[in-house]
């Protein structure tokens, strides 16, 4: 019965400058030919302007599903580092944008693993990026033209500050060990993380992505799975 409602939610979102997108696990029971076991997926897409969250289930998190959902979409689109994006985002020029907030978790479990009361080379990145989401908070209510402005002035001096301290830091660092992980996510996804500096429009982290994904995670705790995919389908159009 709500299928036509959640046709114009997509038409909606394909529509915006701006989106965030995400996925998460999700069983389904039955679904032909694949077990009880398997891993099936919910995707998820927020607008940032004109807000509005459209859930869409699928049986696997193949990178030809944000092709099906961004099929003719063009503005940009706010992801973490999962690469599942990069196909879409290319065949259509998209603007990748990569998430802030995903390369703080990094060091913030390298830092952990210095134990309680202890700092190091993690503490530094964090700082600087610290100071990144300082000049956003600053700048939540200006319009997109000031806080465009507020960024250049001010986050781009931190940026390229963190950089420099990347560039030297990063082969002095295990590459296995938490902190060096960090630092290789941070150096990968650097062409991503730094986009947000070219429009006041664009955020600098996927969070509103996650909350909009979290009351699907926390009811996904209760009911465990779906039973069939027409209930998975359901579950998505009722979670938009």
């Amino acid at each position: 019965l709500i299928q036509p409602l959640i046709n114009l939610i997509h038409e909606h979102m394909l529509e915006q400058p701006v989106l965030h997108a995400d996925e998460t696990r999700v069983q389904v029971l039955d679904e032909p030919g694949r077990s009880a076991q398997s891993q099936s997926y919910m995707w998820v897409l927020r607008s940032v302007e004109q807000p509005a969250v459209l859930f869409h289930y699928a049986p696997t998190r193949s990178s030809d599903i944000p092709k099906q959902l961004l099929n003719e979409y063009s503005g940009a689109l706010m992801v973490d580092g999962y690469e599942g994006y990069r196909a879409v985002c290319a065949a259509q020029s998209i603007t990748r944008l990569g998430c802030w907030a995903h390369a703080r978790r990094g060091f913030v479990d390298a830092k952990k693993a210095y134990g309680p009361g202890g700092t190091g080379k993690a503490d530094e990145a964090l700082a600087h990026i610290q100071a990144l989401y300082r000049i956003e908070q600053s700048a939540k209510d200006k319009p997109p033209e000031a806080r465009l402005a507020l960024r250049r002035a001010e986050a781009t001096v931190v940026i390229d500050k963190l950089k420099q301290w990347l560039d030297k830091n990063m082969s002095r660092i295990a590459p296995k060990s938490l902190l060096g992980k960090a630092m290789y996510y941070l150096n990968h996804q650097w062409p991503h993380l730094v986009g947000y500096l070219e429009d006041g429009r664009y955020p600098i982290d996927n969070n509103p992505a996650e909350n909009a994904i979290r009351p699907f995670v926390i009811g996904r705790k209760n009911w465990l799975f779906s039973a069939s995919q027409r209930g998975a389908d359901a579950s998505a159009n009722l979670y938009s």
